[in-house]
């Protein structure tokens, strides 16, 4: 039967008629038939598989062999012994030069009838040895991928032990050999099917057995590492990183940022083709640990590796962003290589010149993959005019570029630059030489404590947190008469663009000590800022005028004009007036006294019997907004019930009384929404409704009946006190003393609003100070009562109707949360001060893009989710508002001290709004003076080659250290701890060429 397949084969037939008589022989193939003959149609059709010199031939040598293999599985297992096998993989079969390819397809084609065989265990020995000593041979990647697809199809064919190890790392050593001569797409894809085939193979092995990781990540690490090799390793060797668990990444990367046998020429060779490896189109999570490693080498002060990888680099990880299938990886490593290059414009201005046609191109594809590069790369280029302004004739063709792209708000900018930072990165080795501390994560800047001036250091953040005041300062011209805003100016200029994690304020504070604070000692924080404050206004007032030159006696009155040109930037920031008034209670005369103020100071409230507080009432209370609350309808006179600890206060000024409004509390509400006098806890029938949430949150923070809150203060504060007794007033007109009724109004709203609690007080009784420990709920929204003159136009300040009270003159100004200032301790003289802060929206028109297209706003974000942080002295962290409503409930020594709230713009606003944003408006983003940026700029490069002095120095605190003697060993005791994950996800898939791209 042998001879008459042979003779069939290789006749002339057409292949048609060659089928059917293949077809018969193979039929009777089926029956039974003598051991000798199988042995003759199984070594035939073994020649046919192995040798046939086309796909026909080859095809019927493996259709008889499969049916060898079902029907006569004892000659078949005879056949397809130990020895034989030996003897095609180390001679191969065929002539000497013209040996068969097939030899593994052939070996994996009979594996599958000989797995239950006696001697499968025999062959299963006999390829583990064998497959190791294949890869050791160097194949190409068809055959490795055939070792691939054998073994992954055989586990038991996958060597054990040592064996196993060696295995994973020569086929390592295979992969970094390989090439594709061809151009061609469909020779591209089969190469990369190859390729895939046989990085699956060594995510096989690592899932089954994890030990096998690390050694050949060490062996990875060599062969891109090597400065010896004359030709650069294949970039599929991406494909064997994008299957390494990404939990491993810390750890790995950790040893190798810290491995002193590592010099830095290979470090720099490796990662420069690591970042090669962002043309690999199938590969995921590269860019992760191309970020990552960059990160280690920044938390190590690798600086001068960073700096010439990014220059030699950057342009070509640009270019990838035009192929879709790589373009999210690229555009992630390009993100962190431009964020992370602060201290010189260079990596940016290099790619200049490419970014104009990158975007038309993006624009001409049209896709989705298009427009969400556009965006981030819009987003990354304004990053970078923010980070490098100056260069106008450069920046104009990118400018028009990108014109009609979203603009991103400078909160979104600080937090990418402050996040990316290479001076932002962790040290993991700071536990061992704290001197190489690193930037917050949070991108802002903390101050250190130069013994006991944490008063200070909390009162400085909060300042530069009020974003509008920051500007200000940022924006004044330098003047002689002026020094200690000048030693301001400098101060926040380095707190916004320092590289440092931490600036001393010294100068800053020898400038502003007040005279009778005693060195060393603590001091209380409201007392410094007041003094500051009074110290910036009086210095300004004896200086040059800010608006000299902006007089328009058009536009307003000669004593409106007087009025403004006179205000100091103090009091356009933190300025606002209060009237005193005073009414003798027996003629009824009225005396006035208007004061200036920059805070306002607020005492407790006594606690009445049986634990209540009184219920002071003024002429329109302060409102503490809730989440949802609206404002609940005015009572009728008759319904309002005078405060048992005081009489409620009468009308002053002989009109008819105004009825009164109750305290609310608002929140996450447009400013100038109209407000229905509705409570939405009940519906109109009276049910109660669900809770929102986000309401009861604020019921809790902000209306506890355990707790005073700060509108409870306010309103004490601005409630009718009468004057008896020993406390008589002396009436100009009775010209004796009286009874008499004083109440102060504010009368002009400041553009941040200071409110002081006087928590510190004398105790006659033990003859010492002491601390009012009572939690204060803190509203972060609130609205203010201030009288408006009648005279002010409906134009300027609200309608009538939407004010409070009508014919009183009162309309409620909305002010936002920014800061808190926090006292820990019992004691004045004593304890800590830290603060939370949030950034203000800033009063400045924001720019726009050139077509009118609307920007996307955190206005409309609810508050709750507006990023806090933590400035305590050196350490800035993030925080939240809830740690700030909680801080006093966790810690009873903690509580709030000074606090900061910005008037919101709206309509609620009037005239005294808008003095703070034409101050803003006027000079809009800050441009520092030259000398100024200049010092930031060389303070920078010094402390970069600080750091990178001292990471060299480092062997010398870790050489005392008990060591490992291979890093990858003590990989295991890392798992747990913390570490930057970086990257932004896996490479897009998608079409797209593949020319110029893989290889």
């Amino acid at each position: 039967m042998d001879k008459i397949l042979e003779a069939v084969v290789m006749s002339s037939y057409p292949n048609n008629v060659k089928q059917g008589l293949v077809r018969r022989v193979i039929e009777a193939a089926k029956q039974p038939m003598d051991s000798e003959q199988c042995w003759s149609m199984l070594e035939l059709s073994t020649k046919l598989y192995l040798t046939g010199d086309t796909k026909y031939k080859r095809e019927i040598g493996k259709e008889v062999l499969e049916v060898y293999g079902h029907y006569h599985p004892e000659e078949f297992e005879e056949f397809f012994n130990v020895r034989f096998l030996l003897s095609l993989l180390q001679e191969g079969y065929g002539p000497l030069g013209k040996r068969s390819h097939y030899v593994l397809d052939y070996i994996h084609l009979g594996l599958q009838f000989v797995l239950e065989s006696p001697s499968a265990n025999d062959i299963f020995s006999l390829l583990k040895i064998e497959v190791l000593r294949k890869v050791c041979e160097r194949p190409g990647p068809k055959q490795c991928a055939k070792i691939g697809k054998l073994l992954m199809q055989h586990p038991q064919c996958i060597p054990t032990g040592k064996h196993q190890v060696l295995f994973c790392q020569q086929l390592i050593r295979c992969i970094g050999q390989f090439q594709c001569i061809s151009e061609g797409e469909e020779e591209i894809m089969e190469f990369l099917d190859h390729v895939n085939k046989v990085s699956g193979l060594l995510q096989k092995i690592w899932r089954a057995q994890t030990s096998a990781i690390l050694p050949s990540l060490k062996e990875l690490f060599t062969i891109i590492s090597s400065t010896e090799e004359q030709e650069a390793p294949s970039n599929a060797l991406a494909s064997v990183v994008q299957y390494v668990p990404l939990e491993l990444m810390d750890g790995v990367i950790r040893n190798l940022t810290n491995d002193d046998s590592i010099t830095d020429a290979q470090m720099m060779t490796a990662i420069s083709r690591m970042i090669d490896w962002v043309s690999w189109p199938l590969g995921k999570n590269i860019d992760k640990w191309i970020i990552a490693l960059l990160k280690g080498l920044a938390a190590v002060k690798k600086f001068s590796i960073l700096i010439e990888v990014t220059l030699s680099k950057i342009e070509k990880v640009f270019s990838k962003l035009l192929y879709p299938i790589v373009r999210e990886g690229a555009l992630s490593v390009l993100q962190y290589m431009l964020l992370s290059f602060q201290h010189s414009h260079e990596a940016f201005h290099l790619l200049l010149p490419h970014v104009p046609r990158l975007v038309a191109s993006l624009k001409k594809e049209d896709s989705n993959s298009a427009t969400s590069c556009l965006e981030q790369l819009a987003e990354l280029i304004h990053c970078m005019f923010f980070r490098f302004s100056g260069f106008p004739d450069l920046y104009e063709p990118v400018l028009e570029a990108v014109k009609a792209l979203p603009i991103p708000n400078e909160d979104r900018i600080k937090h990418l630059l402050g996040q990316n930072a290479w001076t932002s990165q962790k040290n993991e080795l700071a536990c061992f030489y704290p001197r190489l501390a690193s930037k917050s994560e949070t991108g802002k800047i903390g101050l250190i404590n130069l013994g006991n001036t944490c008063y200070m250091n909390s009162i400085i953040q909060s300042l530069f947190m009020a974003s509008d005041f920051r500007h200000s300062v940022l924006n004044l011209t330098e003047s002689n008469a002026q020094p200690l805003m000048t030693k301001l100016q400098w101060l926040f200029a380095f707190l916004e663009h320092s590289q440092r994690p931490a600036i001393s304020p010294e100068s800053f504070l020898s400038a502003s000590w007040p005279p009778w604070f005693s060195p060393g000692a603590q001091q209380d924080c409201s007392e410094y800022l007041k003094y500051l404050l009074d110290r910036l206004h009086e210095e300004e007032k004896t200086g040059k005028r800010i608006y000299q030159k902006l007089k328009e006696s058009n536009l307003m009155s000669q004593a409106k004009e007087n009025h403004y040109l006179n205000k100091t930037l103090v009091e356009k920031m933190f300025g606002g007036k209060m009237t005193t008034k005073i009414r003798c209670l027996k003629c009824l005369n009225v005396s006035s006294r208007e004061e200036a103020f920059t805070d306002l100071s607020l005492a407790f409230p006594p606690i009445e019997r049986h634990g209540h507080r009184p219920n002071h009432t003024t002429i329109l209370p302060v409102e503490e907004i809730s989440p949802q609350i609206i404002e609940p309808p005015v009572k009728p006179q008759s319904q309002i019930i005078d405060s048992p600890g005081r009489q409620r206060k009468r009308h002053v000024s002989g009109e008819q009384p105004t009825q009164l409004v109750q305290v609310e509390t608002l929140g996450f509400q447009e400013a100038g929404e109209q407000e229905a006098p509705i409570d939405l806890r009940h519906d109109p029938a009276g049910r109660e409704m669900g809770k929102d949430p986000l309401l009861a949150f604020g019921e809790q923070t902000c209306s506890s009946k355990d707790s005073r809150s700060v509108p409870d203060l306010i309103n004490y504060f601005l409630s009718p006190e009468m004057l008896t007794a020993e406390n008589k007033y002396h009436c100009d007109k009775c010209a004796s003393l009286q009874d008499a009724e004083k109440v102060a109004e504010l009368t002009e709203g400041p553009h941040y609003l200071i409110l002081t609690l006087l928590r510190f007080s004398f105790d006659l009784r033990t003859m010492k100070r002491k601390k009012i420990l009572d939690n204060v709920s803190i509203p972060l929204v609130l609205k203010l009562p201030v009288l408006v003159a009648s005279e002010e136009p409906d134009d300027v300040c609200p309608p009538r109707q939407e004010r409070a009270a009508s014919g009183t003159g009162f309309v409620s100004v909305v002010y936002d949360l920014c800061s808190v200032v926090v006292h820990s301790g019992v004691s004045s003289e004593s304890g800590h001060y830290y603060c939370y802060s949030r950034e203000g929206t800033d009063t400045g028109a924001r720019a726009q893009p050139r077509d009118g297209a609307q920007k996307a706003t955190s206005e409309k974000q609810l508050d709750f989710e507006i990023q806090w942080y933590l400035f305590n002295d050196t350490r800035v962290s993030f925080s939240s508002f809830e740690s700030v409503s909680n801080v006093t409930s966790f810690f009873p020594k903690d509580t709030a001290y000074v606090l900061f709230y910005q008037q919101r713009p709206g309509k609620q606003s009037c005239t005294m709004y808008a003095e703070a944003s034409d101050a803003v408006q006027l000079h809009g983003e800050p441009s520092l003076n030259k000398d100024l940026m200049e010092a930031i700029s060389k303070d920078n490069i010094l402390y970069l080659q600080e750091q990178e002095k001292e990471a060299r120095n480092r062997a010398a605190y870790i050489s005392a250290l008990p060591k490992s003697p291979l890093w990858w060993r003590d990989f295991d005791r890392d798992k747990d701890d913390e570490g930057s994950s970086g990257g932004c996800g896996s490479a897009a898939g998608g079409g797209g060429s593949f020319h110029g791209l893989v290889f």
